[in-house]
């Protein structure tokens, strides 16, 4: 009888730590930026998180170029012109890609539960790099 008591309470005490393994971290509530590394192209990403209530209420995401320009709309243009229709609609298809991280990330909370657009991988990593080390200034 006793062995079995101590069995019971020994798989009861493993679960017990392996749930709080899995427990999100508490954040506190405030703005938080986060930055990833540059690529090899010199280009970053940064994040800005809102927490209220411990939870995601808001997460903005923009990547820069070299230079210091905002990837937006004219990202993919030389000079202010579509001279390579092909580059520039790559181009674009990682600046829509930024915003679907971004609001992925508002609905769910869950990085996990951010999937990668298909030839917007760079954007991805740096979204993920980004949002970690803001969550890591708003850790409790």
């Amino acid at each position: 009888m006793r062995k079995g008591f101590f069995c019971f309470f020994g798989v009861l005490l493993l679960a017990a730590a392996l749930l709080a393994g899995c427990a999100k971290p508490a954040y506190k509530d405030g703005v938080y930026t986060g930055r990833s590394g540059e690529d090899d192209t010199g280009a970053w990403g940064e994040v800005t998180i809102t927490i209220a209530g411990e939870k995601i209420a808001d997460c903005r995401f923009v990547t820069w170029q070299k230079d210091g320009t905002v990837k937006g709309e004219n990202y993919g243009k030389v000079n202010g012109e579509i001279s390579s229709q092909d580059f520039y609609s790559k181009a674009q298809l990682a600046v829509r890609a930024m915003e679907q991280y971004a609001a992925a990330y508002r609905e769910t909370g869950d990085l996990k539960k951010v999937e990668a657009v298909s030839g917007a991988t760079i954007a991805y990593d740096q979204f993920i790099e980004a949002v970690e080390a803001a969550l890591e200034k708003a850790a409790k």
